[in-house]
């Protein structure tokens, strides 16, 4: 017995004692079950998980990233359902995929993609995706015989920047990014193409509304185009406003097509005389090494520059791709670079080397989207999906349907099957060698 308890007799030692008793079991309960309500329920305190920013997401490998539209049909007057869209997130969540890109905010597509996160994640709180919201910038006179690149649009440029405010602020556990125009600096965007201060003025605004409270502080903003918009291309891009631009973003999204330029600018593509010796397959496989080298040397590059004006901005990879079909410029009567075999291999070239640098890669693109070139079913803009679009995996994710990646998961009623029956020498029956160098000519 304790000294100082020695004096007490017997019955108001036993009360202390309960007394004790009483008071380590309830605060044994308050600290393991939370408050007690007036009624007696016990209330929970529900586990507060730490919000995900866009500077948690870029750059971590944890959150594998692509663009996606889910057209289904070869016209965008018929939009995606939520229901459809739920599909598609159910299939490239199982994959690994944590962050989307959008393109717009005039059609219901962007708005009906979080729609339907937010629908899982109500049903199942561990659900995490996350958005790219992109707002399409236009200048006067796009899509017109006769654009007008000096000027904005700027009714349609400032109903897309309000449309995307409204909705960032509307689901902000969502959307983490806003991109401000797609590919609209680049001048062979001939049809829409604005310059570099019409895409400042936008983003100069969104983070000016950060500033004052009117959007989440931590959402970031960026525009989205191709290498040489951001300094990789000629003289005529490096421009004062495009400086300011790199010092007004949170970061940049750049693009990178290197079978684009297996046509327009190919002197890395064709076969040298020392490969001669090399099997078909590993003449493929070479080509397609030059290929991700291709694309490293212009975000290399590119990043060089940007880094020259403001050292500490990230630069990530908004779209690259390569498409599994064409019967023009890039098929077997070009420069025989298309293929599903080669874009297979493009698909794991890219995503180990963006991987292991920690650079998000915007892969382009989720599912073949048919309205992208409607005339002309076989063109290459309606071939760019690792998935068809009944949602059969082509070659590049073969394996993850043979772990079971996508069990139980179906696309408009077709579970997730491989393309060709998954038989692989039936895929590589067609698949074209690449011409030699000397066969070869800048498109320029």
């Amino acid at each position: 017995m304790n000294r100082g308890m020695e004096f007490l007799g017997p019955v108001t030692l036993w009360k202390v004692a309960l007394a004790l008793t009483v008071f380590i079991s309830m605060t044994i309960l308050l600290f393991s079950c939370g408050n007690i309500s007036k009624e007696g329920r016990e209330i929970t305190k529900p586990q507060t998980k730490k919000a995900v920013t866009a500077k948690d997401i870029l750059g971590n490998p944890a959150f594998q990233a692509i663009s996606f539209g889910g057209y289904r049909q070869n016209t965008r007057d018929i939009q995606p359902t939520v229901e459809m869209l739920e599909e598609d997130m159910l299939i490239l969540h199982a994959m690994g995929i944590r962050v989307l890109r959008t393109y717009n905010t005039k059609l219901a597509h962007a708005t009906n993609v979080v729609k339907a996160i937010d629908k899982i994640k109500k049903k199942n709180p561990d659900f995490e995706m996350y958005v790219m919201l992109g707002a399409w910038i236009d200048c006067q006179g796009a899509w017109t015989p006769n654009p007008n690149h000096d000027i904005e649009s700027e009714a349609d440029n400032a109903a897309e920047i309000e449309r995307a405010v409204k909705l960032a602020n509307e689901y902000p556990d969502i959307i983490k990014i806003i991109a401000v125009g797609n590919e609209a600096m680049v001048k062979w965007a001939a049809s829409y193409f604005v310059q570099p201060g019409v895409i400042l003025k936008w983003v100069n605004h969104l983070q000016g509304l950060k500033k004052e409270g009117k959007l989440p502080a931590d959402l970031w903003i960026t525009s989205s185009d191709n290498f040489a918009s951001w300094g990789g291309g000629g003289g005529e891009y490096h421009v004062e406003d495009l400086e300011k631009l790199i010092k007004a973003v949170d970061y940049v999204s750049l693009h990178t097509y290197p079978m684009h330029d297996t046509h327009y600018n190919p002197q890395f593509w064709g076969n040298t005389d020392d490969e001669n010796n090399l099997s078909e397959s590993e003449k493929i496989d070479a080509a397609m090494e030059r290929a991700l080298g291709y694309a490293k040397a212009q975000y290399d590059s590119t990043s060089a520059f940007i880094h020259n004006i403001r050292p500490d901005v990230p630069v990530h990879i908004g779209e690259t791709g390569w498409a599994t079909y064409c019967n023009g410029f890039y098929g077997t009567g070009g420069s025989k670079a298309v293929d599903e075999y080669k874009s297979g291999l493009y698909y794991k070239l890219m995503r180990d080397w963006t991987t292991k640098e920690n650079i998000s890669c915007f892969y382009f693109e989720a599912f073949d989207e048919p309205w992208k070139d409607a005339q002309n079913p076989g063109g290459s803009e309606n071939h760019f999906g690792i998935f068809d679009v009944n949602g059969n995996a082509k070659f590049a994710i073969w394996d993850l349907v043979d772990k079971g990646t996508f069990e139980g998961l179906s696309r408009g009623g077709n579970p997730i099957a491989k393309t060709h029956e998954g038989n692989k020498e039936t895929l590589l029956k067609d698949i074209p060698v690449p011409p030699m160098k000397e066969q070869l000519t800048i498109a320029y």
